[in-house]
């Protein structure tokens, strides 16, 4: 059964020997890089850290930017071309490059406060829920 309808895919951000937390991609802020990551998953990478906003996984993904944005929200989720990184904030902030929104942490997002860098990520389509 797949955990994802036409508009939104549910995701699993694993950190290895720490926790999961459920993720929802959001195709209709950017169709063309969803369907992407869509296709690349299973993500499997090391965690680097944006100054205590955020974590983030470097990809193979490579897009342009859609409509971007610099103000983030806790639970937010987001993809920075350079380094095709995938980033998931867990405070509110303004980071200075844009970045295209692609969807939000469904739960306990606070947990990624926990993450030190090299942590291993991997993300995934959640299944069966």
């Amino acid at each position: 059964m797949n955990s994802h309808s036409i508009s939104k895919m549910l995701l699993i951000l694993e950190i290895k020997d720490k926790f999961k937390i459920k993720c929802e991609l959001k195709r209709h802020f950017s169709p063309a890089l969803v369907g992407k990551i869509y296709r690349a998953l299973p993500l499997n990478g090391n965690s680097h850290i944006i100054t205590n906003k955020a974590i983030y996984i470097e990809t193979s993904i490579e897009l342009g930017l859609g409509k971007t944005k610099r103000e983030f929200k806790k639970g937010d989720i987001a993809y920075l071309p350079i380094g095709h990184a995938i980033c998931f904030f867990y405070t509110d902030t303004n980071v200075g490059k844009d970045m295209t929104y692609i969807g939000r942490i469904i739960n306990e997002s606070e947990q990624l406060k926990h993450v030190t860098a090299g942590d291993e990520i991997r993300l995934y389509e959640a299944t069966g829920l």
